[in-house]
């Protein structure tokens, strides 16, 4: 990780649908920064924002306001053709559902080498064939993959196949929006253990969503803790793991559960009971590199709480 270079910085982003006068506010002026080589996760429960913000991110959605600045550019701001087409190399992203995200009608090696006919990409059959190949053995299959279609593999295999297509354009960035959710428990580590190797060997960058905080823990770098559109706590993975502040935080990591039956029995969940936040709350820095969102009075009373 080299965290003297930020590849993506995101300035009070929001995202409102429904109608100006009654907005719904999926994404409420959040910021944050990934470094060079890290891999940030951005957890919190169903519908707090997460997917909007990472499909904001990639150029998915118009947003309502603030920048995303990647490389230096603000990528919403980019209008030749051909500074585009290098931004969507550069970023890709796994989306959540195996079994959504593929064309049935494809075989796997078309889906993998769809990005090379629209970047103009390995044009040469026997160059592309190759490419394609080694695509499938990086993330774990083999050649005789290549003319099957999706419904002939497995939810793992599948997943995999989402993989080698983000991987085809060589990008930098990638968004992996709850990769592992729709997965059985014992392919989702497979699938992260793979995740972890292909960073290592291609000097990737990830924002990592999901909602198992144990999953976000192993592979991120730090951790973002996300409610009603807003960051509530921001820092290193075993900071937030280990000395939450944040009464929602701790309530998040009150609920994962323990794969020891009589610690998990004797364990009390923390339930978190909504407090509607002043328009005085910001981001507070208790701890070096660790934030949290709230009023003064709020955080100096949970910094106490958590005997910091």
């Amino acid at each position: 990780m080299n965290k003297e270079n930020k590849i993506l910085e995101v300035k009070n982003l929001t995202q409102y649908f429904g109608s100006p006068s009654n907005p719904i506010k999926a994404v409420d002026g959040i910021s944050f920064h990934i470094f060079e080589g890290e891999t940030l996760g951005l957890v919190g429960e169903s519908g707090c924002g997460k997917s909007t913000t990472g499909r904001s991110i990639i150029g998915l959605y118009n947003i309502t306001g603030g920048e995303v600045i990647f490389k230096g550019k603000n990528v919403h701001q980019i209008k030749s053709k051909k500074e585009q087409k290098q931004l969507k190399r550069e970023i890709q992203m796994i989306f959540q559902d195996p079994y959504a995200s593929l064309n049935p009608r494809m075989t796997a090696g078309e889906i993998i080498s769809e990005g090379f006919d629209i970047h103009g990409l390995y044009k040469n059959k026997a160059e592309r064939q190759e490419k394609i190949i080694s695509l499938l053995e990086a993330v774990g299959l083999n050649r005789e993959h290549m003319t099957r279609y999706p419904h002939e593999f497995s939810g793992g295999q599948r997943q995999r196949i989402g993989i080698a297509r983000a991987l085809s354009l060589d990008p930098s960035f990638i968004i992996a929006d709850e990769p592992i959710s729709a997965l059985d428990v014992s392919i989702q580590a497979q699938v992260v253990n793979l995740l972890k190797d292909l960073q290592k060997e291609r000097n990737l960058t990830y924002l990592f969503i999901a909602h198992d905080l144990s999953m976000v823990k192993y592979i991120s770098d730090r951790i973002a803790v996300m409610y009603r559109g807003k960051i509530m706590e921001l820092g290193d993975a075993d900071e937030i793991y280990n000395n939450p502040i944040h009464p929602y935080t701790k309530s998040l990591l009150s609920a994962v559960p323990l794969p020891d039956p009589i610690l998990e029995r004797k364990r009390k969940r923390i339930p978190y009971v909504h407090e509607e936040t002043p328009d005085t709350a910001k981001m507070h820095e208790p701890l070096p590199n660790h934030f949290v969102y709230g009023t003064d009075e709020q955080v100096n009373k949970w910094v106490k709480q958590a005997k910091l």
